[in-house]
């Protein structure tokens, strides 16, 4: 008996307007393991809270791979909408 629960799970997310964002360390790859789960619609500024509040404090830019960005990778503000898969890393001053 298939229950399709990839199909179920996709649904799921979609529905609940969730989105996975990877983080990356500077000369390390990305880490696909865990991720930062997200609504729809959240920013580098969100990210960053997600991640610890007093980072925003002294961010500087950050480089986004991705769906959300132009060029891969793409030098960013706080303002910038990161999508689903997005990988983020922060460079602070």
């Amino acid at each position: 008996m298939k229950l399709n629960l990839d199909y179920l799970l996709d649904k799921l997310w979609e529905y609940l307007a969730l989105i996975r964002v990877y983080t990356k360390k500077r000369g390390e790859p990305p880490d696909f393991d865990g991720g930062l789960i997200l609504r729809r619609g959240a920013t580098v500024e969100h990210v960053c809270h997600a991640i610890h509040r007093s980072i925003v404090n002294v961010f500087k830019y950050a480089l986004v791979w991705g769906t959300s960005t132009k060029y891969s990778p793409q030098r960013v503000g706080l303002q910038h909408v990161v999508h689903h898969e997005d990988v983020i890393q922060i460079i602070k001053k």
